[in-house]
């Protein structure tokens, strides 16, 4: 059995990374090391699988053995399209990259791929170009949702559509390099699930910097997940981890802490960072601001879900019995003088109390018999099994 590899510490890694050997900081370790186990013969598993929510004008590729999908969400990015897609074909159709980790000798083909690009709502022309590039390319898929609906709704409908074991996400703006797909790749051949791209040295606005470097070290105070580039969009997961994390509203940045909940062995490597070349960002302090309330969101999920009661239950508790404490001195006062000496407003504040107390209390209760009544995934809990 392969050693799992140890965790790295972020001077370690950086090192590592210039020397050229992808340096994971390891979030949660891999149960072991091994292979991505593609699938090797038509009629495999998944392999026939048909993509859900493409639009059927346009082209797809004829291969049913796809390995990799790049998941490509945009929103008025006409420009950088036609030019990210010709980084990705010189990268994914070079036999000379090392390709080792899905199982193909080196010099001998290069991996079945795909590129699903989902226009989330562009004015810009981006889904005509869009359509130029797939009656022209194979490899190339579109999905145009009605209208903007933001990044998580515009992955989940390239996860549902991806047709490879193994979804590579990037943005559309030519910020994230496509030469660093085999790096990450052979991190997941190493017994990871997902891999996260560190933009370490980014190419944004102070703004954008200072914006994402506070709500990444919130996220790492509060969940204890030792990642430094959670707004990264540029990751590597198997396909299993697409199937099983739902993300909704803006939750998408989060999808690395809820598979580590989840039990997925997560690394991050550093990446390369580009300039962009077109249009403008849309990260500032609002979408930082968004974030943390999804923290909370994601906490929730991921500490409370089985267990609604103790979320609910310990304030639920305290406040009723503070209100409870009020309630008995003012009754204390009615007793031993025949009234409450104008301690009205604390007798209203005690009643409040008291009855938020119990609202929360309930609520929890209510919580835990809907937990108990949904249904179990043991697939998402279960990471191997042995003896059938």
């Amino acid at each position: 059995m392969t050693e799992r590899p140890a965790p790295l510490s972020v001077a370690g890694a950086a090192a590592q990374a210039l020397a050229g050997t992808p340096a994971v900081v390891s979030v949660q370790r891999p149960l072991a090391g091994r292979a991505l186990d593609l699938p090797s013969a038509p009629g495999a598993p998944g392999a026939d699988a048909a993509p859900t929510g493409a639009d059927p004008g346009l082209a797809g590729s004829s291969d049913a053995e796809i390995e990799i999908t790049l998941v490509v969400p945009l929103h008025d990015e006409r420009e950088s399209l036609h030019l990210l897609l010709g980084e990705c074909e010189s990268v994914l159709d070079d036999p000379a990259l090392d390709w080792r980790s899905l199982g193909i000798a080196s010099g001998r083909r290069t991996p079945r791929w795909e590129i699903v690009f989902v226009d989330d709502g562009s004015t810009d022309g981006s889904f005509s170009r869009l359509r130029e590039l797939a009656a022209k390319n194979p490899h190339v898929r579109a999905i145009r949702l009605r209208r903007n609906l933001g990044k998580a709704a515009a992955l989940a409908e390239g996860f549902a559509a991806a047709r490879g074991d193994i979804v590579v996400t990037l943005d559309a703006d030519l910020q994230d390099d496509p030469r660093e797909i085999p790096r990450m790749l052979n991190v997941l051949a190493q017994g990871y699930d997902l891999v996260n791209g560190w933009k370490r040295k980014r190419h944004d606005s102070a703004a954008r910097v200072v914006a994402s470097r506070l709500f990444n070290a919130a996220v790492r105070a509060a969940t204890g997940i030792e990642l430094r580039d959670l707004n990264s969009g540029f990751k590597a997961y198997r396909r299993w981890v697409v199937e099983r994390v739902r993300i909704y509203g803006e939750l998408h940045r989060f999808i690395p802490v809820i598979a580590a909940w989840q039990g997925c062995a997560v690394g991050e490597i550093e990446v390369a960072h580009r300039p962009r070349r077109f249009g403008r960002s849309r990260y500032g302090w609002g979408r930082a601001f968004r974030g943390m309330m999804d923290l909370v969101t994601v906490m929730f999920l991921t500490r409370f879900d089985t267990r609604p009661a103790h979320f609910f239950g310990l304030p639920g508790v305290l406040l009723m019995a503070a209100g409870s404490a009020i309630l008995a001195y003012i009754t204390y006062l009615r007793l031993a003088y025949g009234q409450i000496l104008s301690r009205h407003p604390l007798l209203i504040f005690g009643v409040l109390l008291l009855l938020a107390g119990l609202q929360l209390f309930t609520s929890g209760l209510l919580g835990e018999m809907l937990a108990a009544q949904a249904p179990r995934d043991e697939q998402s809990v279960v990471g191997e099994r042995i003896g059938g």
